[in-house]
């Protein structure tokens, strides 16, 4: 049984993990000193405020220290000076308090992007302002100006972090510049210390969206070995190898998966149930689909019984395939479905209820009566009823598709009726 594509890619659109906001809890925390470590770089001279924007600055600081925030803000917007210093660090002290505020983030980034647009803040404070800006523009999902932030707080501090890569991937990911996300994402992997699965999600992303599946299947094989407590990684590196049609390994992963309770979802156990019957082992298929949807998980529709009931079939189950293709028969009164459940029987060897069903599906008018007719003899022939048999097996006669065989039952018939005595 081959796994439809449209189906794989229908759930790996429910289960793929995208990281479309990264955590932005410390955005506006104040970042320590940036280490200059540039052998080039030479460190500016260190400056304070001209005395009368220091008092104002220290009356807002001490407002905002009592929790006065709306207060210091109008404060520091009411110092006019033209000192170029003092203005870029009253702009730094708004922007800051501004940012901190919800739905201020515009306003914000109005002043800290004044502050920092000549290098007039002392190192530390342009660094750290340089990296808010890019905090902020990210939060206001303007992502290239973000990324270019990024950029410039790296080259001012000559210092790599990984999470200014991973934000930057991530920038890359929403302007849908989906092969830039790859630098970024490796240099945030090599540069954590611990393991973070935000850089390898959007990696991962990356070459699934541009559908270049194997280095997908790479990125998501790290995942799991790097993350293995976490569900998702294990069926989505499943559902991988099924988009690959490599239907052994997918299998072999989902069969980990539910061994250690991680498939929790209607689609996850319908892909392992196919995944058995793709590997040729349908008993499990139909175990596992006849366990779900008597749990509820798996709806009991006529859809999903139909399908417990050929794999039954194919199991070679008879009596529970023929069980369950009545169930779904009569849902919507279904003729091919009764039919199947009388073919069933009969190979079950219950003769009486084969013929029911196969009643059942002559009075809804199927449209594959010369099988049912072959059915019915057979069912009549083996309970000894003769002339049953032989009326079926001449009705069957009169069908292109099985008269051939009917024909060659009809003599064998009238031989055992007249070895038993019965005259037909």
């Amino acid at each position: 049984m081959r796994l439809k594509t449209n189906n794989i890619v229908k759930w790996l659109g429910s289960s793929l993990v995208i990281c479309a906001t990264l955590g932005m809890s410390s955005a506006f925390a104040q970042q320590p000193a940036a280490p200059v470590i540039c052998a080039d770089y030479k460190r500016g001279p260190t400056k304070i405020p001209g005395q009368r924007t220091g008092k104002k600055v220290q009356r807002a600081f001490e407002a905002y220290s009592q929790d006065l925030v709306d207060e210091a803000i109008e404060i520091l917007k009411e110092i006019d000076t033209s000192d170029s210093f003092d203005r870029a660090y009253v702009d730094r002290f708004l922007g800051n308090l501004l940012a901190a505020k919800e739905g201020e983030g515009k306003n914000a980034l109005d002043y800290l992007n004044r502050a920092v647009q000549e290098k007039q803040l002392n190192d530390s404070e342009h660094a750290q302002t340089l990296r808010l800006v890019a905090d902020l523009n990210l939060q206001q999902r303007q992502f290239p100006q973000a990324i270019s932030f990024y950029e410039k707080w790296m080259e001012f501090t000559c210092k790599e972090d990984p999470d200014i890569y991973t934000r930057m991937a991530q920038g890359y990911y929403e302007t849908r510049q989906l092969d830039k996300i790859i630098t970024p994402a490796n240099k945030a992997i090599a540069l954590y210390d611990k393991p973070n699965k935000n850089p390898y999600v959007l990696k991962m992303t990356s070459y699934f969206e541009r559908k270049m599946y194997a280095e997908t299947i790479e990125v998501a094989k790290a995942l799991v070995k790097l993350f293995p407590e976490t569900k998702q990684w294990w069926t989505q590196l499943g559902f991988f190898y099924m988009l690959i049609e490599d239907y052994k390994l997918a299998l072999q992963t989902f069969e980990l998966s539910y061994q250690q309770g991680y498939l929790e979802k209607a689609s996850e156990i319908r892909a392992l149930a196919q995944l058995y019957g793709t590997n040729g082992i349908p008993f499990k298929s139909a175990v596992i689909q006849e366990k779900y949807i008597n749990s509820g998980l798996l709806k009991r529709s006529e859809e999903n019984l139909s399908r417990m009931a050929n794999a039954f079939h194919q199991a070679k189950d008879y009596a529970k395939a023929a069980k369950y293709y009545g169930e779904a028969a009569k849902m919507d009164n279904n003729p091919d479905y009764y039919r199947k459940q009388g073919t069933l029987l009969l190979s079950a060897e219950r003769y009486p209820e084969a013929l029911v069903a196969l009643n059942k599906a002559l009075e809804l008018g199927s449209d594959k009566k010369g099988n049912i007719h072959m059915a019915m003899m057979e069912a009549n022939f083996y309970q000894n009823k003769f002339k049953e048999a032989h009326k079926w097996a001449l009705m069957a006669m009169k069908d292109k598709s099985v008269a051939r065989n009917a024909k060659a039952w009809e003599p064998y018939i009238k031989e055992k009726a007249k070895n038993r005595g019965i005259k037909i």
